[in-house]
């Protein structure tokens, strides 16, 4: 009896072993895919890393400023943007009133080659909580993501 123990216990120990292994690889196999289309993800890298580096960064008009972000901007913005008044952050709300945050929102695709994104800031000290929204069109140059055009205007 003690052996016929034995058996059934190290079938019962195989038998949990291989459920177990089933529920861990149906478990990963199992992941939610992802929806988020494919330029989107592609282009958000760009506006991340931009708005990533701005905010790090002094974010008043000058030459040199917009100089240092061009890698991230068409020469159609840059173009643009040559003769902005200095002093206002011509990338957020487009005056002096500089956000202490910023997050990316919701993702349009228009074409295979341009994407709009909301880009949202917010400013919270002790006196004001406030957050706004603009759209950021991102367009494919030469299979590099650029910024394209800012609407900040309200």
């Amino acid at each position: 009896m003690s052996s016929k123990f034995k058996v059934q216990s190290s079938k019962l120990r195989k038998i949990t072993f291989y459920c177990l292994l089933l529920t861990a690889y149906c478990s990963l196999a199992c992941s939610i895919p992802n929806l988020e289309n494919p330029q989107c993800r592609e282009a958000q890298t760009t506006v991340k890393e931009f708005y990533s580096y701005h905010f790090g960064s002094d974010m008043k008009f000058s030459t040199e400023n917009l100089r240092q972000r061009e890698k991230f901007l068409s020469a159609d913005l840059v173009k643009s943007l040559q003769n902005a008044p200095p002093e206002i952050d011509v990338f957020t709300t487009n005056s002096n009133d500089y956000p202490k945050a910023f997050r990316i929102g919701k993702c349009e695709v228009e074409t295979t080659e341009k994407t709009v994104f909301e880009v949202l800031f917010f400013w919270k000290d002790d006196t004001r909580s406030e957050q706004r929204v603009i759209n950021v069109e991102v367009t494919k140059q030469n299979d590099k993501w650029l910024i394209n055009k800012i609407n900040n205007r309200p």
